[in-house]
C-alpha cells in the first residue's frame, strides 16, 4: 500500500465502493461518493489558491463535512491544522496565525458558539478566507455550498501528486510551558501508524464505527477517519457525546466500534435506561488516557456485547500511538497496562541519566521508531528538548516495563492531567490565571472525579495589593471566557503561600494531598 491519504482514498473507492461510508442524519455517503465529494473539495481547495504543503484549520465538530474537508485537502496537497472546538478565540487565533493558516472552516451556532465572531480583533495576516460549513455567514465569509461551487469551475485540472513524506497535518498539543507547539505528522507516518492500529484492534470492512471521539483529535481524525477509509468501515461521527443519544444511535445504526475514554464506557453501563436499548452489535472497544479499572472491562464483557477490549498509549508526537494491548489479553493486563510497542517501534524505561533500568523499575518513557514526529513546527528548540541526539522521544511519562514488553504509566513527569480524555496541562492554565489582576501566584493540579476522571484545582495566593478578597466561583467565571471549558479549574482554593521545596519549586504532590 502507497502510504499517502490520496492513496487511501482512491484504493477505498475502488474495494469499498459500495459501502456506506458515511452515516450521519439524512446524510448516507457511500466510499464512491466520498470520493466523489473528495476530488470536488480538493478542486475547490485549489480554486482558493491552497498549494501543496499551505496549512488549513477546521474548526469545527464532527459532522460530514469535516469527512469531506480532510480528504479534500489531503487531495489537494493541503495541510490540516485542527481546531479544539472548546477553545475560545485567542486559542483559535494563536494557532491559526502560527501555523500561519490560509484558510479556516468553522461552523456558527454548535453550543452556542460563533466561532467566526470569535475571531474578530486578531492580526491574522496570512488567513486569506473563511469558510462556514453550518449556520450564519458574517460579512467577508463564504458558504461551504459557495466554496465548492468555485472548485467546479476549474475543470479537469490535474490534482497534485502527494509523497508519503508530504506532511499530512500539524496537531497542536500543549505542554510544560504553556505554549501549545505544533506537532508535524507525514503521511507515511499517519497511514503506517493506523494500518497497524486498525489491524490490531481488529476493525474490518463492513463495522459501523461510531466516531465520538472529536476529528480535531488524533483519535477521531486518524483512529477515525484515517482507520476506517483504510479498512473500509462505516463512519457515524457524533458530534457531542450524550449518553441516550449514543445509546440510541447503536441501536438504530448497528454499532460495532466505539472507541472512547473509560467515562464514555461508565457513563453508558450506569445508565438506568440502557437495557431498553439494543446493543448488541458492539463488537470492539478501544480505550485509555485515564485509569482503566479492571472491573469496568469485565462488565463490558459481562453485562455488554464487546468481543474485543483493548487499552493503548499514545502522544500526538508519536502520531497518536506507541504502544496496544493484543487480542486475548487478560482483563488484569487490559486494565494495569497500556500494552507493549506497536510494530517497528522501540520503547525504553530509563533513569535520570538517559540509561535504561532492568525491568520493572520504574523511570521515564521514551520512544524510538518511524511514528516519531520529525519535530514540532518552527520550533527546533523545542524539538530538541523533547527528541534527543539519538532519535528518542522523551515523553515525560514515567512508567514500569514488565518481562513482557507491556508497559504500565505510573506517574506523569509534566503533572498533565486528563480531563475527561482531553489532556490539561497545568502550566498553561497557570499562565492565563496569573493574568487575574487579584492573583500573585497559583498552581493547578489533576484531583480525581468520578465522572470526569480528574478535573483541576487551582490554588492562588491573593495580591497583597488586590482591591477586593479573591472570589472562587468569580475566577472561574472570568477562566471560563479564556480558556477551553476541561480546562477550567473545578474549584479555587485561596491560600496564604504555596507549599515548596527548597529551591523554591512549588511541592505539588502536597496539594494534591489536600
Amino acid at each position: 500500500m502507497e502510504h499517502t491519504v490520496p492513496a487511501l482514498i482512491r484504493r477505498a473507492v475502488e474495494q469499498f465502493g459500495d459501502t456506506e461510508a458515511v452515516v450521519a442524519g439524512d446524510d448516507r455517503w457511500t466510499f464512491a461518493e466520498l470520493g466523489e465529494r473528495a476530488d470536488r473539495t480538493a478542486r475547490a481547495f485549489m480554486a482558493a489558491g491552497v498549494e501543496p504543503g499551505d496549512r488549513v484549520a477546521i474548526w469545527a465538530p464532527n459532522i460530514p463535512e469535516w469527512v469531506e474537508a480532510v480528504l479534500g485537502l489531503h487531495l489537494a496537497g493541503g495541510v490540516l491544522v485542527p481546531l479544539n472546538t472548546r477553545f475560545k478565540g485567542a486559542e483559535a487565533a494563536d494557532i491559526i496565525a502560527r501555523s500561519r493558516a490560509k484558510l479556516v472552516l468553522l461552523v456558527n451556532g454548535f453550543l452556542g458558539n460563533e466561532y467566526a465572531a470569535a475571531l474578530d480583533g486578531f492580526e491574522l495576516p496570512d488567513l486569506d478566507q473563511v469558510v462556514v460549513f453550518r449556520g450564519d455567514v458574517p460579512d467577508g465569509a463564504m458558504a461551504w455550498r459557495d466554496f465548492l461551487g468555485r472548485g467546479d469551475a476549474t475543470g479537469d485540472v490535474s490534482l497534485p501528486t502527494v509523497s508519503a513524506d508530504d506532511r499530512s497535518d500539524i496537531l497542536f498539543t500543549s505542554g510544560t510551558t504553556g505554549r501549545p507547539k505544533g506537532v508535524v505528522a507525514t503521511h507515511e507516518q499517519t497511514v503506517r501508524v493506523f494500518t497497524d492500529w486498525s489491524d490490531i484492534v481488529g476493525l474490518r470492512h463492513g463495522d459501523r464505527y461510531l466516531i465520538v471521539n472529536p476529528f480535531f483529535h488524533t483519535f477521531g481524525y486518524k483512529a477515525g477517519i484515517i482507520a476506517s477509509l483504510i479498512q473500509g468501515a462505516t463512519m457515524v461521527p457524533e458530534p457531542v457525546f450524550d449518553v441516550p443519544t449514543v445509546l440510541q444511535r447503536v441501536s438504530d445504526e448497528a454499532i460495532s466500534m466505539l472507541p472512547g475514554p473509560p467515562t464514555l464506557y461508565l457513563s453508558i453501563l450506569n445508565h438506568p435506561d440502557r437495557d431498553s436499548f439494543d446493543l448488541s452489535s458492539l463488537r470492539l472497544a478501544v480505550t485509555g488516557a485515564a485509569a482503566v479499572p479492571v472491573e469496568m472491562i469485565n462488565r463490558m464483557r459481562n453485562e455488554l456485547s464487546f468481543e474485543t477490549i483493548l487499552t493503548a498509549y499514545g502522544l500526538t508526537e508519536s502520531t497518536g500511538t506507541v504502544s496496544m494491548c493484543r487480542q486475548g489479553d487478560d482483563p488484569e493486563t487490559i486494565s494495569t497496562t497500556s500494552g507493549r510497542a506497536i510494530p517497528d517501534v522501540e520503547i525504553r524505561i530509563v533513569d535520570t541519566d538517559n540509561n535504561e533500568v532492568p525491568r520493572g523499575e520504574q523511570g521515564e518513557i521514551v520512544v524510538r521508531g518511524y511514528n516519531v514526529t520529525a519535530g514540532y513546527f518552527e520550533d527546533p528548540e523545542a524539538t530538541a528538548a523533547s527528541i534527543d541526539a539519538d532519535g528518542w522521544l522523551h515523553t515525560g511519562d514515567i512508567g514500569v516495563m514488565d518481562e513482557r514488553g507491556y508497559i504500565d504509566i505510573t506517574d506523569r513527569l509534566k503533572d498533565m492531567f486528563i480531563v475527561g480524555g482531553f489532556n490539561a496541562y497545568p502550566a498553561e492554565i497557570e499562565n492565563t490565571l496569573m493574568s487575574h489582576p487579584a492573583i500573585a501566584q497559583c498552581a493547578v493540579v489533576g484531583v480525581p472525579d468520578e465522572r470526569m476522571g480528574e478535573v483541576g484545582h487551582a490554588y492562588v495566593v491573593a495580591r497583597p495589593d488586590a482591591p477586593e478578597p479573591i472570589d472562587g466561583d468569580q475566577v472561574i467565571a472570568w477562566a471560563r471566557e479564556l480558556m477551553a471549558n476541561y480546562k477550567v479549574p473545578r474549584a479555587v482554593h485561596v491560600v496564604d503561600v504555596l507549599p515548596t521545596n527548597a529551591s523554591g519549586k512549588v511541592l505539588k504532590y502536597e496539594l494534591r494531598a489536600r
